[in-house]
């Protein structure tokens, strides 16, 4: 995970997916909160494709900060809690 190049983008996704309420219009399919947000969802608030977005997302994915969801055809993206206080106590720790 200390190998992956951090970006403010990829940092902005992580803050925005904490209250994806306050973050993201109400999405057609998904729940904000339960399921997450698509490629597409986060494509429009970062100003970027969904090819862009969607690799950011499985970047994140891959490190396990974030969790899917496949809902049909669709892929929801939603941030692992469990998985990033894991993280962020080793950091305090002084790992």
């Amino acid at each position: 995970m200390l190998k992956v190049p951090v970006s403010g983008q990829r940092l902005d996704i992580l803050e925005w997916l904490r209250d994806p309420v306050a973050h993201f219009p109400r999405q057609r399919h998904g729940d904000l909160v339960g399921d997450g947000v698509t490629p597409a969802t986060l494509a429009a608030k970062l100003g970027v494709s969904r090819a862009v977005a969607r690799a950011h997302l499985e970047l994140l994915t891959g490190i396990g900060l974030l969790r899917t969801k496949r809902i049909g055809r669709r892929t929801y993206y939603r941030r692992d809690e469990y998985r990033i206080a894991e993280v962020s106590h080793f950091f305090e720790k002084g790992w």
